[in-house]
């Protein structure tokens, strides 16, 4: 291996691999760090950097919540944005990356447009979404999905998501949000009715 904290991160996964190369009689070696299994203070050595690699992954994990802990603390987003918001990455005077989320300018009239006719009460979950999808309403691409007309479970997704009323959802609990809501609070709480009253007649 190169080193030893890309063989394992964690002490017990560590201990388990070196006994199942012990079984086989093979024998571990790093190109970049060295220690010697075989010998006591080898394997002391060996025993120390692996669990100077557990702590550099677990210290890292903990920064890395910590940082989405403020950010969602600050009304901003942790995770990818939903259909009609785009990331965005921007770079202060400094360099300084700042990443945020904006209106995605084509497909967020048409996520407002799919609630708003949910909310109306006279068409189901398909019927919006055949409507939609005939006006030109897509999914966004990705590096590896194209585009492709919505159906009626990505509208589904959009009518069950309260991000687009302003909360964020982060370790299972809602905050508010400082991106622009695409519907209020009031037609939201609507659309859900009538998803619950239409779930239980079905």
């Amino acid at each position: 291996v190169h080193k030893l904290d890309r063989l394992a991160r964690n002490r017990a996964d560590d201990v388990e691999i070196s006994k199942a190369l012990q079984q086989v009689n093979t024998r571990l070696i790093s190109t970049s760090e060295a220690f010697d299994d075989s010998t006591p203070s080898g394997s002391l050595m060996h025993g120390i950097m692996s669990s100077v690699a557990e702590f550099y992954s677990n210290n890292l994990a903990h920064e890395v919540k910590k940082g989405m802990w403020q950010k969602v603390q600050n009304g901003g987003t942790p995770s990818k944005a939903p259909l009609g918001y785009k990331n965005v990455i921007q770079r202060d005077d400094l360099g300084r990356e700042a990443r945020t989320v904006e209106l995605d300018q084509e497909r967020a009239p048409f996520v407002a447009k799919a609630v708003q006719l949910y909310a109306k009460g006279d068409k189901t979950v398909k019927q919006v979404a055949e409507q939609l999808a005939a006006e030109g309403f897509t999914t966004a691409p990705t590096p590896k999905i194209p585009s492709k007309a919505v159906t009626p479970a990505t509208i589904n997704k959009v009518l069950v998501n309260p991000y687009y009323k302003g909360l964020v959802l982060y370790c299972g609990a809602y905050y508010e949000g400082k991106h622009t809501t695409l519907v209020d609070a009031t037609t939201w709480q609507k659309v859900q009715d009538i998803l619950k009253s239409n779930l239980q007649g079905e």
